[in-house]
């Protein structure tokens, strides 16, 4: 059978590596957030709910910075420059909210109980997505794109520079991570306090900096994804709502707190959203019932997460 006339549901090759394509980005995407809430769980072991806002306060500021820098029609490597500038400008941001949010609404908490923290992070949530709507406004709005979006064909694939671009920094930065993680002092050093905190202090690691360095790069890595999703969609102040609680649904069927889980769960979660409105016909719509359709069948059938670990909890 020639390859160009093999079908799945009736949907021929083609048109199914074109959907891979699709989901591997909007995977991505998912996965890079997915990992700042893998990666406080792994160590604080709550999920922090304001995660999805941080992202979007970030995405606000690169927004607003990009804007004014490109005043007077920029164009070409000049623009695209711009725009990593805003990135990067978003990046910090979100990374110093990041941690400011970790002293001042959860390290005060982390003797309390689980409820504690979790309500803590729900009132941050609301606030800041009250803030943004307040001092942004509630009109969504757009980015400019930072360079020729115009899709190319290859070998029957379409495919534009913005899905080229996401792709690679999200799977740049999952491999970045990883190695971070894995084989510098800093990374040691979080794994050593996700395992035991107490340990890891007596064997002379700074925790508290560990946990500020944690959240640190979560929101960092969130606002990338943030923006790399609003260059297709549109920035508003309910943008980290939904998109959050994806990412976090991901880092679920992954297997929250492993890295390497939730990279697993978001690029899964993506390919599966992409399919599910092209091959099952589930209207785009209501294509966010997939995740929780997902979520629902992995608590079923492996609730540590396709990654995760059976780890009985010490009384």
């Amino acid at each position: 059978m020639d390859s160009t006339t093999f079908s799945l549901f009736q949907i021929d090759i083609v048109t199914i590596f074109q959907h891979l394509i699709n989901g591997l980005t909007l995977g991505g995407i998912y996965a890079l957030i997915a990992l700042g809430y893998t990666m406080v769980y792994g160590i604080l072991k709550f999920i922090n709910f304001a995660h999805g806002e941080i992202l979007m306060v970030g995405t606000y500021f690169s927004l607003f910075l990009f804007n004014t820098l490109i005043t007077g029609g920029k164009t070409g490597a000049v623009l695209f420059i711009l725009f990593i500038l805003a990135l990067l400008f978003g990046m910090a941001i979100s990374a110093l909210l990041g941690v400011v949010i970790e002293i001042i609404a959860y390290k005060p908490l982390r003797k309390a109980s689980r409820l504690a923290p979790l309500l803590s992070a729900i009132g941050v949530s609301i606030i800041l997505s009250n803030s943004a709507a307040y001092f942004f406004g509630t009109r969504s709005r757009k980015f400019t794109y930072p360079l020729d979006n115009k899709p190319f064909n290859f070998f029957g694939l379409s495919i534009t520079p913005v899905q080229l671009l996401t792709i690679f920094v999200c799977f740049f930065l999952m491999l970045g991570l990883k190695y971070f993680v894995d084989k510098t002092r800093i990374g040691r050093a979080m794994r050593a306090s996700s395992e035991n905190q107490n340990v890891a202090s007596l064997m002379g690691v700074n925790v508290n900096k560990i946990i500020s360095i944690t959240f640190a790069i979560g929101s960092a890595l969130a606002v990338t994804a943030g923006v790399l999703y609003a260059l297709e969609y549109k920035v508003s102040p309910t943008m980290g709502t939904m998109t959050g609680l994806k990412a976090f649904i991901a880092a679920v069927v992954g297997g929250v707190g492993n890295i390497s889980g939730a990279m697993l769960g978001g690029i899964l979660l993506g390919i599966l959203e992409t399919f599910g409105t092209a091959v099952l016909g589930i209207p785009v719509g209501y294509k966010d019932t997939i995740a929780f359709g997902v979520l629902i069948l992995i608590l079923l059938l492996k609730p540590d997460g396709i990654l995760g670990k059976n780890i009985k909890e010490k009384v």
